[in-house]
């Protein structure tokens, strides 16, 4: 089920438009709140459902992680309880990961057969192997999956990206080989390559080779700087289909959303919004804002008077700053809506400079607030 994007404005090499799929339609770009576990932190699935921009739209891809889901429920428990969609509750569209990342931070034992690693759960023994990982996804049921891949750390020496690059290819071909759940699941590729122009290259034009539902970027949001960043993100690109979606993985700063949308990026997620969220940091038009200052303790203003969240239409900054500081549970979640429903709008405005031809002129606007952030995480 090879995912088409029919694209309805560009700007350069950005562009907005819709992917089809056999669960509906879903715009892009389109950012991907992480539900981890089958839920996104401090949300409930009706919560994240209620969302709305100020331009309407909504969470339209929920992604899961298959590294947590395979190790708790188990992916036979999800499948049983009816799949993701069923067993979280979510009607739109989702997506799991293969789990690489996060096994792959857990510095494991790499094979050419797969990565043996300990559950962080009970530290039981572990090997994720390509094939297994597409029935652990196809057992979860979302409507698009990863093949496993080699996460290499930046900085790597050349050798550690090559052998990187390598390992991703064969597993790839070996994930393309194993999956079955054709006729309602997508299989996405997974480019490689750190911040090498050359491997970049290299590993897109292999993995396009495959000819994968889709595509997406891994490996970069990892430590380097957004300088380092694009340029290798621009030479994979350029070998990827037009017509299929694009999904840079792991990346949700605002700037780097924005430049990556500029070189043809279609897809994101990041957990970002909502770990920000948790430790009281949330996203304004004016730039990142700390509700725990003293300076909010009285503070009756809303924390963005452009924001049409819940949050801001219904809290002032004081009851947010008061029960962040006391760790307060509500004001993860207060706090979460808002950071969502920001970048959720934040990404209905790059889709609107695109349709009006004013996406350089957007940036203009935006680059100032936001430059400080690195890539990912944020510094």
């Amino acid at each position: 089920m090879k995912l088409k994007l029919e694209i309805t404005a560009a700007d350069g090499a950005a562009r907005t438009g819709v992917v089809s799929t056999v669960r509906g339609a879903f715009q892009t770009p389109a950012f991907m709140p992480v539900g981890t576990r089958g839920a996104v932190r401090a949300l409930s699935t009706h919560e994240l459902a209620g969302l709305r921009t100020a331009q309407g739209s909504r969470a339209e891809i929920l992604l899961g992680n298959t590294y947590h889901l395979m190790l708790r429920p188990g992916a036979e428990t999800v499948a049983a309880l009816g799949g993701l969609h069923r067993f979280t509750g979510f009607d739109g569209h989702m997506l799991t990961d293969s789990g690489g990342y996060q096994v792959f931070s857990l510095g494991p034992q790499v094979t050419d057969e797969g990565a043996r690693f300990k559950s962080t759960y009970d530290g039981t023994s572990y090997l994720l192997t390509p094939e297994g990982a597409v029935e652990v996804q196809e057992l979860l049921g979302a409507d698009m999956q990863m093949v496993l891949d080699v996460c290499a750390p930046l900085p790597s020496t050349e050798a550690v990206l090559r052998e990187a690059v390598e390992r991703t290819a064969a597993w790839a071909a070996r994930a393309r080989a194993a999956h079955r759940r054709t006729h309602d699941q997508a299989l996405l590729g997974i480019v490689q390559g750190g911040d090498s122009i050359e491997l970049r290259r290299e590993s897109a034009q292999r993995t396009v080779a495959l000819e994968f539902d889709a595509y997406a970027i891994g490996g970069l949001s990892v430590g380097e700087t957004r300088e380092r960043m694009l340029p290798a993100l621009h030479s994979a690109l350029n070998e990827l289909p037009a017509d299929q979606p694009r999904y840079l993985m792991g990346v949700g700063d605002p700037l780097s959303i924005l430049e990556a949308v500029s070189m043809g990026v279609d897809m994101f997620d990041c957990v970002l919004p909502t770990r920000l969220a948790r430790h009281g940091t949330l996203l304004t038009d004016s730039g990142r804002l700390n509700i725990k200052r003293a300076e909010f303790s009285r503070s009756e203003a809303a924390v963005d008077s452009n924001c049409p969240c819940a949050t801001c239409i219904n809290y002032p900054r004081g009851l947010l700053r008061h029960l962040s500081c006391l760790g307060e549970t509500t004001a993860h979640t207060l706090c979460t809506i808002h950071n969502l429903t920001w970048i959720l709008g934040f990404v209905d405005r790059i889709r609107m400079a695109i349709a009006a031809g004013k996406l350089e002129e957007f940036r203009s606007e935006v680059a100032p607030v936001w430059s400080r952030m690195g890539p990912g995480l944020g510094e």
